[in-house]
């Protein structure tokens, strides 16, 4: 693996909850520029495997971004180190401007005295996200009023003015229109090609479209995993989560 490249790097993951295990022994390892999607049924262990690489979840094995064990590290920590994600509902300000949501979340690593003084410029890293996620234009437009993609978008802009260097996305397109989903895909695109980025979806057009490889998690293990060719082809995909069996060929 070359210097200087990011990666995450699951090791034998597990996420148990009263006895019951939700995530059973995951390793996976994602590079920079791969655009990673993570799928599977309802319960296959997805969100929790996205809670325990964040510190969400108490889990065992390794977690590892880089050199750096995040498995035992406390959520602040971890999301400091450059890990960051989205939820399936978008939590912005909505009562805030887009510019002011991204200042606060460039903000986040300055003190209490430097947040409260006026700025009297917009700073580039706020820039070039608004650039980034296509919402340049709706700078002084409250999130609340934004639309639901909008919304997403503004989420995923935030991680980016923080440095997130892994971005783990929650259904990211989830109640989105057709013209959203395709913003939403070229957007990861760009992003994705100088980060690590994880998608848990079940929009498996979304997926065909915009994947550069692809997990598959049954019920808290990888079943499959490679390219969208690959998985779809795989017999136990077909009839573990298409729901249907393989056609003999």
């Amino acid at each position: 693996m070359s210097p200087g490249v990011d990666y995450l790097e699951l090791s034998d993951v597990r996420v148990t909850f009263d006895g019951f295990v939700a995530v059973d022994g995951v390793s996976m390892t994602v590079l920079q520029g791969d655009l990673r999607f993570l799928i599977g049924p309802n319960g296959a262990g997805k969100t929790t495997l996205v809670d325990a690489i964040t510190g969400l979840a108490p889990a065992t094995g390794s977690v590892r971004f880089g050199r750096t064990e995040l498995i035992g590290k406390k959520v602040h920590r971890i999301a400091r180190l450059g890990v960051g994600r989205t939820f399936q509902t978008a939590s912005v300000f909505e009562e805030l401007t887009v510019l002011q949501n991204l200042d606060i979340a460039a903000g986040s690593g300055r003190g209490p005295l430097s947040l409260l003084r006026r700025r009297t410029s917009v700073p580039p890293e706020v820039e070039a996200a608004m650039d980034t996620v296509g919402l340049s234009g709706l700078r002084d437009r409250q999130a609340g009023a934004l639309a639901h993609g909008q919304k997403q978008w503004l989420e995923i802009g935030m991680l980016l003015v923080q440095n997130a260097r892994v971005l783990l996305l929650d259904e990211p397109v989830a109640g989105m229109s057709a013209e959203e989903r395709v913003q939403t895909g070229e957007l990861l695109g760009r992003i994705g090609a100088e980060r690590t980025v994880v998608v848990v979806e079940h929009d498996m057009d979304f997926m065909r479209s915009f994947a550069a490889s692809v997990t598959v998690l049954h019920a808290g293990k990888v079943l499959s995993e490679g390219t969208v060719a690959q998985v779809q082809a795989d017999p136990r995909v077909q009839e573990v989560y298409l729901g249907r069996t393989a056609v003999a060929s």
